[in-house]
């Protein structure tokens, strides 16, 4: 065998071993993974864990979603994303079926919206303290609009594809549908433990059969830890209100006492004066 022979063949075998290993680590590249229901999730970079593919949204990974590799029916390179004008990129009311960078992969990216006025919109038609919704977004989805959960729970609020439909939401990935059918399935549960804001959270997290089965927060570490956080979180936000209501009332007060003193101040001399002037007269009427 000749060495062009065996250099050619060493550098065959050389290309080989490099190709599977490109395979084997994670893909680092922007890109979009396109699954088989239609939907496709832009991320930075993905690996496979178990029967999984983890799907890593954040440049430093802190925040990813699994999905079950068999659902995803090829990848693709990512398109550019439009600025962002908020917290989250979220369509323009619209025809559009789609509104969240969950999105059809014929379709343009969504236009940018401001998630708060979302959620106050939704609170406001179903009467409930937005600070409330927010912490339950912030529990179901850490407000990424793209989370899915090993159990097929989709977007910001967490919507399982069975309760998305029973609300009348299409697209669980498109936030205004989705936290509006979030809201109005989190009144329909306060409405139904009489207001009892825990057993309302529980049912939302671990469903109303299990709340009923054992009258009240299930004894799931996972359900128990998710009630905690929400009030914690929502109880924090109204203890804040609370401080800076003070601040504002304390400021408010003292700008009005600031205002008032140079009044006070020029009308001292006015009674020293007159002391004085009485001091003299008393002085000069006995002599």
């Amino acid at each position: 065998m000749s060495y062009g022979f065996r250099h050619l063949r060493f550098k065959g075998i050389v290309s080989v071993i490099a190709i599977f290993a490109m395979l084997a680590l994670p893909c680092f590249a922007g890109e979009v993974a396109v699954l088989r229901n239609g939907f496709s999730i832009r991320h930075e970079r993905r690996e496979i864990v178990g029967t999984v593919t983890r799907l890593y949204v954040s440049v430093d990974g802190s925040s990813f979603v699994d999905i079950p590799t068999i659902e995803i029916e090829h990848f693709e390179a990512a398109p550019e994303l439009p600025v962002l004008g908020s917290r989250l990129p979220v369509s323009a009311k619209s025809s559009t079926p789609t509104a969240s960078p969950f999105v059809r992969a014929s379709q343009k990216l969504p236009v940018p919206l401001n998630l708060d006025d979302v959620v106050n919109s939704a609170s406001g038609h179903y009467r409930l303290d937005p600070d409330l919704v927010n912490s339950v977004i912030k529990a179901e989805s850490g407000f990424n609009v793209r989370a899915v959960s090993p159990k097929g729970a989709q977007g910001l609020m967490q919507l399982m594809p069975g309760t998305a439909t029973q609300l009348g939401v299409p697209n669980a990935f498109d936030p205004e549908a989705n936290v509006e059918g979030g809201t109005k399935y989190l009144r329909e549960l306060l409405e139904r433990y009489n207001f009892d804001l825990v057993k309302a959270l529980a049912a939302y997290n671990a469903g109303p059969q299990r709340v009923e089965q054992f009258g009240g927060v299930p004894p799931y570490y996972e359900t128990r830890a998710y009630v905690a956080r929400i009030v914690r979180d929502f109880n924090k936000k109204k203890a804040a209100q609370v401080k800076a209501a003070a601040a504002s009332a304390q400021k408010i007060a003292s700008a009005k006492t600031s205002t008032a003193k140079p009044h006070a101040t020029a009308a001292k001399p006015q009674v020293s004066s007159t002391a004085a002037q009485a001091k003299v007269a008393v002085a000069q009427g006995t002599e």
